[in-house]
């Protein structure tokens, strides 16, 4: 395919967003371009590290673990399945046939539909959303603001971090049932090792009858950072026990 044709739309909107670069003090421009290449992508890194810090030690977390893991798993995954699309599209970068662009990323290469940058940041986010939803939502806030970075900076059109978006979305949602599926036994298998037991917390394989009642286990399911405690909670009130007759 020879080019995607830029809908008016797309380029106004490009040169809305990126009109604001124009006036930004030299470090405050630095500022940015570090954030948009390199920042963000620490943070969401940082917050994939500090879901699993969060779900790793609770009774059967390695369900929970297994989707931390599929968060970074869907981002790779969304750039492989990215290289035929923008071979196929073939799209330049923006700065390419609008060279009055302000652009503060020298040096970038590659097409510019997909954005792998918006892609691997979506994945990373709902991966996240997918084990806890606090985080997660955040991660999707960080990763919007990444997605409007890309065209602040220049190197991408509005239409291929929307692209990136998509694209990473239904990876990380229609793939994580199977990710899951093969990831969560691996990962018990490693924390019933010595050497990687830190990885997640064991199953609870006593029998029901010797269990305490504060020994509920809430399995890790993804999406339920509190289903657990929940359980424990009520088990130590005593909810839903039944009054002597």
């Amino acid at each position: 395919m020879a080019g995607l044709d830029n809908p008016d739309i797309d380029v106004d909107l490009l040169y809305k967003i990126n009109g604001y670069a124009e006036s930004l003090p030299g470090w405050v421009s630095d500022a940015v371009t570090f954030l948009v290449e390199y920042g963000f992508a620490i943070g969401l890194v940082l917050a994939v590290l500090g879901t699993w810090f969060l779900v790793r030690s609770r009774p059967g977390s390695a369900q929970a673990v297994a989707g931390v893991s599929w968060a970074l798993g869907a981002a790779g995954v969304s750039y492989l399945i990215n290289q035929p699309i923008s071979s196929f599209v073939a799209r330049p970068r923006p700065f390419i046939d609008h060279p009055d662009l302000h652009v503060l990323v020298q040096g970038k290469e590659g097409w510019s539909f997909v954005s792998d940058h918006s892609a691997g940041a979506m994945a990373i986010a709902v991966g996240l959303l997918l084990v806890h939803r606090k985080i997660g939502i955040a991660a999707i806030a960080l990763a919007i603001v990444q997605g409007v970075g890309r065209v602040f900076t220049g190197v991408h059109y509005p239409t291929d971090v929307l692209g990136g978006f998509a694209l990473a979305t239904a990876v990380a949602l229609l793939l994580s049932p199977l990710a899951l599926y093969a990831l969560t036994p691996l990962v018990r298998v490693l924390a019933g090792t010595r050497v990687f037991g830190w990885v997640a917390a064991g199953e609870d394989v006593r029998p029901e009858a010797e269990r305490e009642p504060g020994d509920h286990v809430d399995g890790g399911e993804p999406g339920g950072e509190d289903g657990g405690g929940r359980h424990r909670a009520r088990a130590r009130r005593g909810v839903g026990a039944q009054s002597p007759s």
